[in-house]
């Protein structure tokens, strides 16, 4: 069996056997699907997972090899690549599938159109797909059909596999034509919760389109369900030893899933805490679950250390435990690696990676495109990013082609504009005051964009703001203002991989020239004749990395790389420094290895368990200032609150764009839409920051998101003004003793439960007392 956690890229499972799955695992061994009315102790066995075959319902052929053609995933003939997929029994993301084998020709997934799809009848507490979407995140209502007639629906979806932002991602797909296209593609896990005090009989999957060009399809590849048990009834899934480590205690953490897989809820009165058993290091930090609904689940974390003579870097067998009322409710054997050793330049080495504790709990970060294209500025709005100029400018088709020659003329080259970017009026201390302000917790600077102009002075060109230009180290003066002034914000750097026309690798195919003449045009301040990526794009992310220390490197494009030496350098140089650093680095780097994913101006519709990170700018179409843009184009401060909430509520974190002027000025526009945002943030922060989404659902309805503080509060965050009364149609974790309190409001609320759903009384003052979201808090009794 391959076993797959979160960020294992595909090709690992390359000749690895198919054996059985590890299932989810509690005290006592339990046999799939028999209800369990007797056992002794406090803590009833969990049945085994049951994936449930697809083979008859199959109908698109999405993986292809090097010698077998004839998939067609998308409609447009790319197809996964079947010799980095696995097999037969495999875990992902803690759970056990049948996945399809990649044989050619072979039907291999089924296209969400309304199949209907039978299940063994019982009582489950979830069912869990392997799913992608085709052409963009797909999604739609799910129904699931239970013994007695009755049914109930939920949103089942999938990330759009050329994102790569599931569990599961491959670092290249096939071309229609048999060639590689050195993008990753990605096949994600989705959950349906499931009523288990009904026999479920069935599952109606959604109603998408057919796989065809330019069309959103759904999907799906495998499906398990997970049985409940009956009474107390705890069960482990994932757990795995992690390089991060604990703020509290500095301990390495270990993680582990928490599943509540019986029909009793567990309370602080259970006392389960969560510990680990390993020769060579002890549990010094056990982590606790104090509120934990039957069919929920809590990501926890352990802090262990080595003990003295263990090397950083061993690897041991050892065991997860859960432990309440007195017994062991759960264990799982675990391969776990202890200690953090240094990294080294290949993909195993740099998969033991993970976006650190602190940009999982940030959730809202500001992005900066400031550059030479900051001088034109010019794009139709909202067609086409602005900070494109100089590659709009070489197509005759584009607007912007005839806008540079009216404007500044034919003769104009791009390079023109490099005198005139002045940052005279950057003021670094008040942008990085605006975005604490705004209520960011980590701001990322484009260090260098594809037009190949870099914000330092790098010693590899003459290409930069100190030696042209400005003649200012522009990322140097923004990081001493943000350490001086606002230490607590976290400090990013965003670097493009290409670039456009730089002589020694054009990205473009060609070096500059004049799009007009065709004749050729300096690469203002290079020297051409090099290595790009030795002599060029690794010693510059090297200087970045050594020079700035950032916590974050948010790479672009990807392409031509020595990102494995570059990223083991990083690691290690962050966590070897006097005092250590956690830092991360997102999917664009140009290998299958990353900390998070990075959709631009677009969500997902479902929670996305793999950590993500949603940009986009204030503007409606671009990323860098747009001179055509007016005021009122602009995201307004309740779209900015809406998006960071739907956000946050599904696992991403908002990294919201602004574009500052060629002088350094942000307009106007963008610092009240910033201002008003961290307003609404400082009544609501806690329902933000540090939180986790809801393992249940995503959302319920258009209105209603939920977010977690573990064992402490749920929220409720309604989108829309409410009426006198909240109605929430969900099993929202309340019970006798709790509190339900609106964020800026604090009286306590009267609530009730009808029928299932909880009933919240909102009184006119509350309803007042917010703006924009209202969040209503259900305070969990100690």
């Amino acid at each position: 069996m391959g076993t797959y956690p979160r960020r294992q890229v595909l090709g690992a499972a390359a000749g690895v056997a198919a054996t059985a799955a590890l299932p989810l695992t509690s005290a006592t061994a339990a046999h799939a699907g028999k209800p369990l009315t007797e056992h002794a102790g406090p803590w009833a066995p969990v049945p085994d997972p049951v994936p449930v075959p697809l083979d008859s319902l199959y109908d698109n052929d999405g993986v292809d090899t090097a010698s077998e053609r004839g998939g067609d995933f998308d409609g447009s003939g790319y197809t996964f690549p079947g010799e980095e997929l696995p097999t037969g029994r495999v875990e992902v993301d803690g759970v056990p599938f049948a996945f399809p084998a990649s044989a050619g020709g072979a039907k291999n997934n089924v296209v969400a159109l309304g199949q209907r799809v039978e299940l063994p009848q019982g009582r489950y507490l979830s069912a869990v797909f392997l799913t992608a979407g085709s052409y963009g995140n797909a999604s739609g209502r799910a129904t699931v059909h239970y013994a007695d007639g009755s049914t109930t629906t939920a949103a089942l979806g999938g990330a759009d596999w050329y994102s790569a932002g599931g569990s599961l991602s491959a670092p290249y797909r096939y071309g229609p034509d048999g060639t590689r296209d050195e993008h990753r593609v990605g096949i994600g896990t989705s959950e349906l919760w499931l009523d288990p005090q009904r026999d479920a009989v069935a599952i109606t999957l959604p109603v998408t389109n057919p796989a065809q060009a330019n069309k959103t399809s759904l999907h799906v590849f495998a499906l398990s369900l997970q049985p409940a048990a009956q009474g107390r009834a705890l069960a482990l899934r994932g757990t795995r030893s992690t390089n991060s480590l604990l703020e509290s205690s500095g301990a390495q953490s270990v993680e582990a899933t928490v599943v509540n897989a019986g029909t009793v809820a567990v309370l602080a009165a259970d006392g389960v805490s969560v510990g680990v058993e390993v020769p060579g290091a002890r549990t010094v930090e056990a982590a606790r679950v104090r509120r934990l609904d039957p069919g929920e689940q809590a990501r926890v974390r352990v802090g262990i250390r080595n003990r003295a003579g263990t090397a950083p870097g061993t690897a041991r067998d050892g065991s997860v435990t859960v432990t309440g009322r007195g017994a062991q409710a759960a264990a799982q054997k675990s391969r776990l690696t202890l200690g953090v050793a240094d990294y080294q330049p290949t993909d195993a080495s740099l998969s033991g990676h993970q976006a650190p504790y602190w940009f999982q709990g940030a959730k809202f970060g500001i992005f900066i495109h400031w550059g030479v294209y900051s001088v034109p500025a010019w794009s139709p709005v909202g067609k086409q990013y602005a900070e494109w100029y100089w590659n709009h400018m070489q197509d005759p088709a584009n607007a912007v082609y005839g806008y540079h020659r009216e404007k500044y003329g034919e003769n104009f080259a791009y390079d023109d504009f490099i005198p005139m970017f002045t940052a005279e009026k950057f003021d670094p201390r008040a942008w990085v005051e605006l975005f604490r302000d705004a209520g960011a917790q980590y701001h990322v600077l484009t260090s260098k964009h594809h037009e190949g102009f870099a914000l330092w002075d790098t010693k590899v060109s003459d290409r930069n703001s100190v030696r042209m230009g400005p003649k200012r180290n522009l990322i140097k003066e923004l990081f001493d203002a943000s350490r001086r002034y606002t230490p607590e914000l976290h400090r990013g750097l965003y670097f493009s991989m290409p670039e456009w026309f730089n002589p020694d690798n054009p990205w473009m195919g060609h070096a500059p020239r004049n799009p007009y003449t065709r004749e050729p045009v300096p690469y203002t301040g290079y020297t051409a004749g090099r290595d790009f990526v030795k002599d060029y794009q690794a010693p510059q992310m090297l200087e970045l990395i050594e020079g700035y220390d950032p916590e974050l490197i948010w790479c672009d494009i990807g392409g031509a790389n020595d990102s494995l030496n570059v990223l083991a350098e990083y690691f290690n140089h962050a966590k070897n420094r006097a005092r250590p650093i956690e830092v991360t680095v997102n999917d664009r780097s140009g290998i299958g290895f990353h900390d998070f994913t990075t959709p631009e101006y677009t969500t997902y519709d479902n929670t996305v368990i793999a950590k993500w990170e949603s940009s986009r700018g204030l503007d409606p179409f671009s990323y860098g200032y747009n001179q055509a843009t007016p005021d009122d184009a602009y995201m307004t401060t309740e779209e900015v609150v809406h998006s960071l909430v739907d956000i946050v509520s599904k696992n991403g974190n908002f990294l919201l764009d602004i574009g500052p002027r060629a002088d350094g000025t942000i307009p106007e526009i963008m610092q009240t839409r910033l201002r008003e945002t961290g307003r609404w943030l400082r009544t609501n922060k806690e329902a933000i920051y540090d939180t986790t989404y809801w393992s249940r659902m995503a959302e319920l309805g258009e209105d209603l998101r939920f977010t977690i503080r573990p064992d402490e509060a749920f929220y409720i965050h309604s989108l829309t003004r409410p009426g006198a009364k909240l109605t929430v149609e969900a099993p929202i974790p309340i019970r006798s003793g709790d509190k339900v309190t609106m964020l800026g409001h604090g009286r306590p609320l009267t609530w009730t439960l009808s029928n299932g759903a909880l009933v919240i009384d909102v009184p006119e003052a509350a309803r007042k007392a917010g703006r924009h979201a209202w969040v209503f808090k259900v305070h969990w009794r100690a």
